[in-house]
């Protein structure tokens, strides 16, 4: 093989390096799917059972958070909610910063806007969902928490000024770097998200 051919073959090996990472490129429809009530399969014959509506008490709590910063939620009622949300539908969204910057910009904002977009979907209306965000472990646990709070505050605000969402259905949390995505590598870029979270619908398998 001449020296000619060699260098081609080796630059069509790197393009099919980078292509398959471009291709896993987050699109408005994917979060909109992860974020849709579930719905269970009916037993008898028609359409599928509404969703199962959230159990009372988590609604009367989710209601207590409604117009509250990330800031004024203490840690105990952090912990509550993760456990609320666990069970709800979900999607995580890479969210790259500068470093200890809140500033929304280039593959933040874009994704910022692709949710925007997802959750003003008639689909969605009247959803309740929590913004948390996540960091990676850099740096220490109070700042790494702050900086998840005022990250969290600036992707809502985003939502809530260009897409018009109701700020009372969003609610805003950090969880600074304790809910590591990828804790063998603790300071992986898939860590530093943010959660979109349908806070007050169960995920449920069809039967």
């Amino acid at each position: 093989m001449s020296r000619v051919s060699h260098r081609v073959f080796g630059l069509v090996a790197v393009l099919l390096t980078v292509v398959p990472a471009a291709a896993q490129e987050v699109t408005e429809d994917q979060i909109l799917k992860a974020l849709l009530p579930q719905k269970t399969r009916s037993l008898s014959i028609g359409a599928p059972a509404p969703a199962p509506a959230a159990a009372p008490a988590d609604v009367a709590f989710v209601d207590t958070l409604r117009n509250k910063s990330s800031a004024a939620l203490s840690a105990d009622t952090r912990e509550k909610l993760k456990l609320v949300a666990a069970d709800k539908p979900a999607f995580d969204l890479s969210m790259e910063f500068d470093f200890r910057s809140d500033v929304l910009k280039g593959s933040a904002l874009q994704n910022a806007d692709k949710l925007g977009r997802a959750l003003s979907n008639p689909a969605l209306a009247n959803q309740t969902f929590v913004i948390a965000g996540h960091t990676d472990a850099k740096g220490t646990d109070a700042a790494n928490q702050k900086l998840s709070e005022r990250r969290a505050e600036a992707v809502k605000r985003y939502l809530v000024q260009q897409y018009k969402l109701p700020a009372a259905n969003l609610i805003a949390v950090g969880y600074g770097k304790s809910r590591l995505k990828n804790e063998a590598d603790p300071t992986g870029a898939e860590n530093r998200r943010v959660q979109a979270v349908n806070l007050l619908q169960v995920k449920t398998a069809g039967r």
